[in-house]
């Protein structure tokens, strides 16, 4: 079998020439990478030197031609790996991307052997890079890289595809109403794991190069992306650090955007809203808000807005989403539309195991199902099951500990502990850092991550901690959160106006557990600090076995 080869030369015109016109690359399908100290660009041509001598008319701060060929190349598998390379090297943190987005046409396709160079051909050309000093990061670390799994040139699904398109086109339609008294809203829903975010992250990104051309309808828009998710918010900014098109000044959170463009009187043309669902419902004069919703003053200052929601995220009271009022907020805009993401990207699962979570978050308790490619299990102990998180964070990488918030943890730099119910084993809550999300850094094995530090982020495996909130009534057969040992006393402040305020109280639970134990790619692990509802766990685990 042949092997990947990578030919070399100066971005220069002289060297071009010299090329040998009989050279077996020039009329093949290839893949190069130019490259310069700070910046790169990566495509793939069946043309290579006319594609080159275009390159050198219009690319700059390129000081280097790599070629990759191989024998088994076709058109096919170079667009592929072309699309893959370009994700990996942002991933990869050594070069600012040049390339622009890939429009609805562009994607790959399935072809013919499509695996064998998916895995085999790709690792071998990873390792050949390395060696070059072209990346610094092995495949493995790249992958656990929450910049890596939100990059706006992910390679999409149909769905996704299909979503990509319909808000373009709701943008570029409603970006261009004569009056600034109109306003249009896209509300896209979707669950925990369904891939809004990515979408999102490759929408923008296409939006913003397109703000720069000339002949495009949103030349010149002023956009904006808002997620009120500190964690989430150093990614995005992340990725704007790697990406040509995408500057931090376009990231915010939505309070300070707010009050911004209050304060300039300004407007801006589109405004996308990620994790919807944490925006606030209330006033909240501690963090500078003095509106009533954030979404509403949102939908004041833009002429589109799309939000990225799903109810059963909500974390706090202040940010309570009842259905009237986001269908108030429907009517109040001069046009609205709904998209709904259904298939679940994130847990490679199946369906009796979403079920079962998604049962449980109802308070139902049931047997535990069976999954050859998930694992799902119960442990004894906060002891062991830390154990087995360390070895699967040795396999596979970032594999963590989280818990409910039934612990007492602040933020006045001493240490706090989420601990087994009897108090033998302890476990520090998370600490946070101003350039790494939570789960990046590798100390963070030895903690256990809260709520806010992991929603909208990736596991390869997930333990999570019930604490003390979440009990089990054997007598009634079901679960009782007891939402008095919520330590997040900040999730209930905001109750002015709630009818239920228990009711409420405990959904905010309820969707806690549902975001941490949506987290795991490849399986999820529970302790259960309540002793009666450890044991029935540990007995339906029994049965199962």
């Amino acid at each position: 079998m042949s092997a990947i080869e990578i030919l070399s030369w100066p971005f220069q015109k002289s060297a071009i020439n010299q090329i040998n016109n009989k050279q077996d690359f020039l009329n093949y399908p290839v893949i190069y990478i130019l490259n310069g100290k700070k910046e790169a660009y990566i495509g793939e041509t069946v043309q290579f030197k006319n594609r080159m001598k275009d390159h050198m008319k219009n690319r700059g701060n390129i000081n280097e031609i790599n070629l990759i060929k191989h024998d088994e190349f076709n058109r096919s598998a170079t667009f592929h790996l072309e699309t893959k390379l370009i994700n990996y090297f942002l991933g990869d943190e050594k070069f600012t991307l040049q390339n622009k987005s890939k429009t609805a046409s562009d994607f790959t396709h399935n072809y013919y052997n499509k695996p064998h160079y998916d895995q085999y051909i790709f690792q071998e050309l990873w390792r050949k890079l390395h060696e070059r000093q072209l990346v610094n990061n092995n495949l493995d670390t790249i992958e656990n890289k929450d910049i890596f799994k939100l990059s706006p040139y992910k390679e999409l699904t149909l769905e996704q595809i299909d979503l990509k398109d319909k808000v373009l086109k709701f943008c570029e339609k409603k970006v261009l109403a004569e009056s600034d008294d109109f306003v249009s809203l896209l509300v896209v829903e979707g669950e925990a794991g369904t891939g809004k975010s990515v979408v999102l992250s490759s929408i923008f990104n296409t939006i913003q190069e397109r703000a720069t051309e000339i002949s495009s309808n949103f030349y010149g828009s002023e956009n904006y992306l808002v997620v009120n998710h500190e964690e989430m918010y150093k990614t995005y900014k992340g990725i704007a650090k790697r990406v040509k098109h995408l500057k931090a000044k376009n990231f915010a959170k939505p309070t300070p955007l707010i009050n911004r463009l209050q304060k300039e009187s300004k407007k801006a043309d589109i405004i996308f809203v990620d994790e919807a669902h944490l925006l606030l419902t209330k006033q909240d004069t501690y963090n500078n808000f003095y509106g009533e919703n954030q979404l509403e003053e949102l939908l004041k200052l833009a002429k589109v807005v799309v939000i990225i929601y799903d109810q059963d995220q909500v974390l706090k009271l202040k940010s309570l989403w009842g259905v009237g009022v986001l269908e108030g907020l429907k009517k109040k805009s001069t046009y609205h539309e709904e998209y709904q993401l259904t298939n679940q990207f994130r847990m490679q699962a199946n369906d009796d195991v979403i079920n079962w979570i998604n049962d449980f978050k109802c308070k139902k308790l049931t047997p535990l199902p069976s999954d050859e490619k998930y694992e799902l299990k119960v442990f004894e102990t906060l002891e062991e099951m830390h154990k087995k998180i360390k070895l699967k964070n040795d396999k596979f990488g970032l594999s963590r500990i989280v818990s409910t918030f039934d612990y007492l943890h602040k933020k006045d730099g001493k240490t706090y502990y989420v601990s087994e119910s009897n108090g033998d084993y302890k476990m520090r809550w998370n600490t946070t850092s101003t350039k790494y999300t939570w789960a990046e850094k590798p100390e963070t094995i030895n903690e256990a991550g809260s709520i806010y530090t992991i929603q909208g982020f990736d596991l390869n495996y997930v333990g999570v901690v019930l604490g003390p909130s979440v009990q089990y009534d054997a007598l009634k057969d079901e679960l009782i959160i007891d939402t008095s040992k919520y330590m997040d006393k900040g999730a209930y402040t905001g109750m002015d106006g709630i009818e239920d305020v228990n009711k409420a109280k405990e959904k905010i639970v309820l969707n806690s557990i549902n975001v941490l134990m949506k987290r795991g790619i490849k399986g999820l692990y529970i302790y259960a600090s309540d002793k009666a509802l450890r044991e029935k766990l540990l007995e339906y685990q029994d049965l199962y076995n």
